[in-house]
């Protein structure tokens, strides 16, 4: 049966949504936003041009995910190793840029119905900066829609390791060390994302093909997305191509296809 169209979709969005099965979209969505660099680099711009057009691709796939009942969207905007491979007036600019974004975005957050949170090592980043994030995560925190999560200062090696020294500290309180029990549940319960259920689906933009250090405990079975657009050429309609593939996808978590072979046999058979 065909499914209404959420209202604001452009035509291109609507040709892609009316080909997706509602009843089968992914829950959490995470997106490593790549290309911005080679992007002003092709118009012969300086690299913060990139950033400052990302922005609008940023607004249009969070706009999208939520309009369609995406239950979780988290992105990947600014690294740990950032701050050792990229110029300080850079750095600079993109902490500028996330201040700009908070301040200008929360009227539309809030129309949307979308919550802000992050992950990441937040007490790193310049005072300045984590105000607005709480103002901007204050300010949305009513909200009972989309849960939209930036991860900011972030490293998933940094993020484990974390949870190793929470676990370790937890212990410490409750008996020392001995008392220590560390099985799957407890690391995801210390993790920057707990609460979260784990991304479904890692899209990430410009064709590279690696997760450069991104939610790596979460993203064990996630299916992955590769798409040789530029972040700052991304929008929703991209986005709603991601889930179609995504929808094609046989998850069988290290099982077997619901064939008892592999992938669904109609699926396997229309590739042939």
């Amino acid at each position: 049966m065909r499914h209404t169209v959420p209202a604001g979709m452009e035509r291109k969005e609507s040709d892609v949504y009316l080909r997706l099965d509602r009843a089968r979209l992914p829950q959490h969505i995470a997106i490593i936003m790549d290309g911005n660099g080679r992007w002003a680099r092709r118009r012969h711009m300086p690299r913060v041009a990139g950033h400052r057009a990302g922005v609008a691709a940023v607004r249009s796939t969070v706009e999208t995910a939520a309009r369609i009942g995406i239950p979780a969207l988290t992105l990947y905007a600014f690294s740990e190793e950032n701050w050792k491979k990229r110029p300080k007036t850079e750095v600079d600019f993109l902490m500028r840029l996330l201040c700009r974004y908070l301040k200008a975005e929360i009227r539309t957050l809030n129309g949307n119905n979308i919550r802000l949170k992050y992950i990441g090592r937040q007490h790193e980043l310049p005072e300045s900066v984590q105000r607005e994030m709480a103002e901007a995560s204050e300010a949305t925190s009513g909200n009972t829609g989309m849960l939209l999560t930036l991860a900011l200062n972030y490293s998933a090696r940094s993020e484990i390791v974390d949870a190793f020294r929470s676990l370790a500290e937890a212990a410490s309180r409750n008996g020392g060390l001995g008392h220590m029990e560390v099985d799957e549940q407890a690391i995801s319960d210390h993790l920057y994302t707990r609460g979260l259920p784990d991304p479904d689906l890692v899209i990430r933009t410009s064709g590279e093909m690696r997760l450069s250090n991104f939610l790596l405990w979460q993203l064990a079975y996630a299916e992955i997305y590769v798409t040789q657009t530029l972040w700052p050429d991304f929008r929703g309609a991209q986005l709603l191509e991601g889930i179609e593939e995504y929808q094609k996808r046989d998850r069988r978590y290290g099982g077997l296809g619901q064939d008892g072979h592999g992938p669904h046999r109609e699926h396997a058979e229309a590739k042939r």
